[in-house]
């Protein structure tokens, strides 16, 4: 009896649903998903648009008065790699370079697209968990210079999060590229 029990528990390590392949996959997706829609947040933008005002039957105001509808929208157009505030407060950092604050700023959004995406789809996790881990501690290094505790905590705990997923990846069963 305990040799089927061994061999079933063997079988179920070797398995691509053993519980560290799932837990790998529920942090890889959840590294992924957060990096990614970061990144996809980069390009919304608030479109205003008017519209006439409704009387509470539904029906245009007969003073014809308009109203502003603001909706989000997403595109090329209105990329910020850094909000506003935040852009000011680094152009008057003097560690950092008004030319790097303008390539990172660039980049940002893309880039964590492209870690978000690959860690989602399982491309080389290791890689893309370690580059996803660098580009963390670049966003923190950024916060310390700005004496901004409170994100410095949230982009650690994130930190933490994707250094217990590198040493988890040796559970990556359920990938299409598990070597690296």
């Amino acid at each position: 009896m305990s040799q089927d029990n061994t061999s079933d528990n063997a079988c179920c390590e070797r398995s691509f649903l053993n519980s560290g392949s799932l837990a790998f996959l529920l942090l890889r997706l959840w590294i992924g998903l957060r990096t990614l829609v970061t990144g996809i947040e980069k390009f919304a933008g608030t479109k205003v648009t008017q519209e006439p005002l409704l009387d509470e039957f539904g029906d245009p105001d007969i003073s014809g008065a308009m109203v502003d509808i603001k909706s989000k929208v997403y595109g090329f157009a209105h990329y910020h790699g850094l909000p506003g505030p935040l852009q000011s407060k680094f152009e008057s950092e003097p560690l950092i370079p008004n030319w790097a604050l303008s390539l990172y700023a660039g980049s940002l959004g893309y880039i964590l697209i492209i870690l978000g995406a690959a860690l989602i789809v399982g491309v080389l996790p290791r890689i893309t968990l370690f580059l996803t881990g660098l580009l963390y501690i670049s966003l923190t290094l950024g916060l310390v210079l700005l004496n901004e505790s409170g994100g410095v905590a949230w982009l650690g705990i994130h930190l933490g999060l994707i250094a217990f997923a590198l040493t988890q990846v040796k559970h990556n069963t359920l990938s299409p590229y598990n070597k690296y």
